[in-house]
């Protein structure tokens, strides 16, 4: 007797065959390249797109070992250890691709390995790796930029002035910037004492990085170690919930410059010291020790011996600052910087003319910069300029213009006759020219400088006035 078909049964095996086609037909239609192994690496699956990069024929590779099928195949590596390998390179007929080696586990034992190549070729890849990398160059720099632009404005070319004293510190601004020793900068106040710790910093091998700078004068001494050190969230009242690094901790790899360091409290000068000397600092309510690879610039216009004498300021902190020594004359004692410095100001002050167009100052004018006594040095300078050439018509500025103190001169009787206009040029250049030649012991070249002539012209001068050529020192 013949048995009856279970039509349940086949239903079933009919649909089962065709859920197994359309994972066939799924498999193949991956656009990337697949293919499957089992637990030996030999390979069960391979769609068409694979199977065509692979110059083989889908049906033969199954069941021959991975290795045979894909040069440099890990798949039978990947089924051994059980470790997925996810945008690992491959070389394949002679191109780079990049493939995911994934292993299927049942009760946590590997049974096959599913392996998906992602690109035909990392072209693309290697195409969007080339963006990122111009994109992060691109970064670096505008973040140098930044960083140059934040931290100095002043470089040696800055640094203005024909006179001995000049070209001297100029040569030990160079040798303070190829070391990372401690530098104490003294001098009055306004001779630039930022401009040559910037000058410093710019030329070391510290430049791309930050120049941070505190005046120890002009925080209250309650905020002082923390502006110093930073602190750490909660540390008072007040206090930013994030905390705040401190100067020390957003100078390294750079430079951290403390002007009036005269200035500095007692009390945290021990501090400052052991900074100084183990590069390590705790934040202001904090217990964690921070490294800081810093170079430490200071400078003052006190006398730090005459502290010690007086008992505030540490010796052993003096010391240990004043590695290397830069004293800045005032610039009363090199007059000759006095016009090129001014003439530097002009310019800044007027960037966009060109040099016909540029402000000049009248002789009788260089006379009263150089005879006067400068005693807030450059920034007097700078701030005497800034007031010419708010009021001044023109552009000479003469002496009438420089809001220099009224001399009190004897009285005089009335003056009947009037001089030509060319006899009191003549008379003003030729006292200009007496006054260079004293400033400079007769020395023609620095005094033919100091008035920005040439030394040639000078003597024409010289002889057309009467000036002899020797006798002024």
């Amino acid at each position: 007797m013949t048995k009856k078909p279970n039509t349940d049964e086949d239903a079933d095996i009919r649909r089962v065959e065709k859920q197994l086609e359309l994972f066939h037909l799924i498999f193949d239609s991956i656009y990337n390249g697949a293919m499957v192994t089992d637990a030996d690496g030999l390979v069960t699956h391979l769609n068409k797109p694979y199977a065509q990069f692979l110059g083989l024929d889908a049906k033969e590779s199954i069941g021959k070992h991975c290795t045979e099928v894909v040069e440099n195949s890990r798949m039978h590596i990947v089924a051994r250890t059980g470790i997925p390998e996810i945008n690992h390179t491959q070389t394949i007929r002679g191109q780079n691709i990049v493939v995911h080696r994934i292993p299927i586990k049942m009760e946590n034992r590997v049974i096959a390995v599913f392996g998906l190549v992602m690109f035909q070729d990392v072209g693309e890849v290697v195409k969007l790796a080339k963006k990122l990398r111009h994109l992060e160059s691109q970064v670096k720099r505008y973040k140098k930029e930044l960083m140059t632009l934040r931290s100095t404005r002043y470089t040696l070319d800055s640094i203005i002035g024909n006179s001995q004293a000049t070209t001297e510190l100029k040569q030990e601004t160079l040798v303070a910037a190829a070391n990372t020793y401690p530098v104490l900068i003294v001098g009055e106040s306004g001779t630039g004492k930022e401009l040559f710790a910037q000058s410093i910093h710019h030329a070391s091998s510290r430049g791309i990085h930050p120049f941070v700078q505190i005046n120890c004068a002009a925080i209250p001494k309650d905020l002082l170690e923390s502006e110093l050190f930073g602190y750490d969230r909660g540390a008072f009242t007040g206090a930013r919930s994030a905390g705040k690094p401190g100067k020390f901790g957003l100078a390294h790899r750079g430079t951290i410059f403390l002007d009036e360091i005269g200035d500095l409290p007692l009390d945290m000068q021990p501090k400052l010291l052991r900074v100084l000397e183990e590069k390590v600092f705790e934040r202001v309510g904090g217990n964690t020790v921070i490294q800081s690879d810093f170079r430490l610039i200071a400078a003052t216009n006190q006398n730090l011996e005459r502290l010690i004498e007086s008992g505030h300021f540490r010796k052993d902190l003096y010391y240990r600052l004043n590695v290397i020594s830069l004293n800045i004359p005032p610039l009363r004692e090199r007059t000759e910087d006095i016009i090129p410095i001014a003439r530097h100001l002009l310019r800044q002050a007027n960037p966009n003319v060109t040099s016909a167009e540029e402000i000049r100052i009248s002789p009788a004018a260089i006379n009263a910069l150089l005879t006067h006594s400068w005693q807030g040095n450059v920034r007097e300078l700078s701030n005497m300029l800034d007031r010419a050439l708010s009021t001044m018509n023109g552009d000479v500025i003469k002496l009438t213009d420089l809001p220099l103190p009224k001399r009190r001169h004897p009285e005089t009787p009335e003056v009947t006759d009037v001089a030509p206009i060319r006899e009191v040029q003549a008379d003003a250049e030729k006292s200009v020219i007496v006054a260079a030649l004293k400033k400079t012991a007769n020395n023609k070249a620095r005094a033919a400088a100091l008035l920005g002539i040439h030394r040639t012209l000078l003597y024409k001068k010289m002889k057309k006035h009467g000036v002899p050529l020797s006798g002024w020192e």
